[in-house]
């Protein structure tokens, strides 16, 4: 109904210009390498901790733009809300219940944030890696290695690209 409206009046949704940027974290969330090499559980649960690490290490670099960064971070975290509420409602979770799940996934946004921000820049993400990604699986030290050695890739790369690059969903 809200776009059928955006139509009609011509107001446009300004997360439309972040929506490329939250698309390519999804689909670099989705990348084969997290399941097969790094031993992420290749199931919902797997692909919503691969998509919440890489959108929590995407809004500290927009943490680092400082007052330019803060309504792309709204934005990026309200196309990830609008994002898994479909996904729950496409599984069959019923309405009475999306609040709740919608709850704790942000949650755990928020509990990614705050690992990530506490582990240095050039710091070792893998304690955050096995708490807030495998949970209570550890998987081999190889594969806790290898996902938190490219996660920690990601996050300096993301460090060199500029709001616009971000923007037009240029990422490393």
């Amino acid at each position: 109904m809200t776009s059928v409206l955006r139509r009609i009046f011509g107001t446009a949704d300004p997360r439309d210009a972040w929506r490329a940027l939250y698309d390519a974290i999804v689909a670099r969330g989705r990348d084969p390498f997290w399941y097969r090499d790094g031993g992420v559980p290749d199931s919902i649960d797997g692909r919503f901790d691969m998509i919440a690490a890489l959108t929590a290490l995407v809004l500290l670099r927009l943490e680092d733009e400082g007052e330019a960064g803060r309504a792309p971070a709204v934005f990026l975290g309200e196309l990830f809300v609008a994002d898994m509420d479909s996904s729950l409602r496409e599984i069959g979770i019923g309405d009475y219940v999306v609040g709740k799940h919608i709850g704790r996934m942000m949650s755990a946004l928020g509990g990614r944030l705050a690992a990530f921000r506490a582990a240095a820049p050039d710091g070792d993400l893998a304690p955050a890696v096995a708490r807030n990604i495998f949970h209570e699986a550890p998987p081999a030290p190889a594969a806790l290695a290898a996902v938190a050695g490219r996660l920690a890739s990601f996050r300096a790369a993301l460090a060199e690209r500029t709001l616009d690059d971000l923007k037009a969903a240029r990422l490393p």
